[in-house]
């Protein structure tokens, strides 16, 4: 058994802040005035960004990470996306026809790898990552200047779409969970 590096217990440790985050992130956004829930949000968006960037540095990969990296993810776009539904309701009824095929999407994305795997998907894609950076940079703008900057709402949406579409396609492509996949030109291209 290959011994782990103290790299990967910090990788992981980075990751693992923002599923630990989480809870917080919720109680903090339902007691009141978002001072402190927009300065922990913006630490787990950094979080998101160095932890990658870290394990591919220190060639750190594990399956604990990617489903780590992937769940807390997830959680923190969909709290701070639930916050900033809260605070401006008017962005469901508005933007309603962009906002449904993407909750869509990713729900047909995750009830596939579901089924697929019995586990959600953490290709880790050039493409979830751009999709990250669009998402977090949008809700960053939103929670520090509380505003809608309605290019950034649209340019995260189309890339998402992109994005959980290239997943669906992924997931039907690899019959075994997989991370580090870097899209679907790079996996066809590999192809026997």
């Amino acid at each position: 058994m290959k011994k782990k590096s103290l790299a990967y217990y910090l990788i992981n440790g980075i990751t693992l802040y923002r599923v630990v985050a989480a809870p917080f992130l919720l109680g903090l956004l339902l007691s009141g005035p978002p001072v402190w829930f927009k300065w922990m949000v913006a630490l787990s968006f950094f979080t998101d960004m160095i932890d990658g960037v870290l394990a591919r540095f220190f060639r750190v990969n594990s399956t604990l990470g990617a489903r780590l990296d992937s769940i807390g993810d997830d959680l923190t776009v969909l709290i701070t996306t639930a916050g900033l539904l809260m605070i401006k309701p008017e962005l469901l009824t508005e933007q309603w026809m962009w906002l449904l095929p993407l909750v869509i999407l990713f729900l047909i994305q995750t009830a596939y790898a579901l089924y697929r795997y019995k586990r959600i998907s953490s290709f880790h894609t050039r493409l979830a990552k751009l999709a990250a950076f669009a998402q977090g940079l949008f809700l960053l703008t939103f929670w520090f200047f509380d505003t809608i900057h309605y290019p950034l709402f649209y340019t995260a949406v189309i890339i998402t779409m992109l994005e959980l579409a290239e997943e669906i396609v992924l997931v039907a492509w690899f019959k075994e969970w997989t991370t580090d996949v870097k899209g679907l030109y790079w996996a066809w291209k590999k192809r026997p």
